[in-house]
């Protein structure tokens, strides 16, 4: 159902947010439900991912994902996140927001820090350097910073119990302990944009949570939150189904 009051209020710009955090933090799951609402509420919705998004990105990221590639530099991983990223700005997010749409992006700029300035050792700098250049300007409104709560090998364990690692899941524990710490301390320099929702809990709870970091960009998701907690239940009542 769609809400006019609420549609005439958050239609007027295009609202672009991230989601974030280590290896099987719950992103995919989180991003799909917010999708499916925002669209019941009458906007234009783009969930896209990174790297990828593009035929370009897509193949790029084929490339910097391949466990084949173990002899690839830190470097060049680098850049060929900037790539990806640069050809997803010029193509897709810009011209979306430009029209008024949400967009819905898994890792953004934020992963980029976390992964290889704090997980590989890059100079933290020229990260953020070549960051703003691959975005040309645009920002998130807002970054959702996925966290599991626990170890990092928990996060991994999820990300990889249904097929083989991909190369950065094979990167090792300390790795990617670094790199949830790096999330963590984000998330404290900046808590105006990145809100921390711990997705340890049912996908119910977690969901809501979310939509609850939302509510200022989407007025509307408040008296979800508050008026109807039922709304979510529906993610654990797939999850059952699921799991049986």
């Amino acid at each position: 159902m769609i809400h006019e009051s609420a549609q005439a209020t958050d239609a007027l710009r295009g609202i672009f947010i991230t989601f974030e955090g280590g290896e099987g933090a719950g992103k995919t799951t989180h991003i799909r439900f917010l999708s499916e609402t925002l669209r019941a509420h009458g906007r234009e919705v783009l969930c896209l991912r990174e790297p990828g998004g593009t035929e370009v990105g897509e193949q790029l990221r084929a490339v910097v994902l391949d466990p084949a590639n173990g002899g690839m530099s830190d470097e060049a991983e680098l850049l060929i996140y900037e790539a990806a990223r640069a050809q997803l700005m010029a193509q897709v997010i810009a011209p979306a927001l430009a029209r008024g749409a949400v967009v819905l992006c898994d890792r953004f700029t934020d992963s980029t820090v976390a992964y290889q300035a704090y997980g590989r050792g890059l100079p933290r700098m020229f990260v953020d350097r070549v960051n703003e250049f691959a975005c040309q300007g645009v920002h998130p409104d807002r970054t959702i910073l996925m966290a599991t709560g626990g170890e990092a090998n928990v996060g991994l364990v999820r990300a990889t119990h249904r097929g083989a690692a991909d190369r950065l899941e094979q990167a090792g524990e300390e790795f990617h302990a670094r790199v949830n710490e790096a999330f963590l301390e984000i998330a404290r320099r900046d808590p105006e944009r990145v809100r921390v929702v711990v997705s340890d809990g049912n996908k119910s709870q977690t969901a809501a949570a979310v939509f609850a970091e939302l509510a200022d960009l989407f007025p509307w998701m408040a008296q979800v939150v508050d008026d109807d907690p039922a709304f979510f239940d529906r993610l654990d009542v797939k999850r059952s189904k699921v799991e049986a």
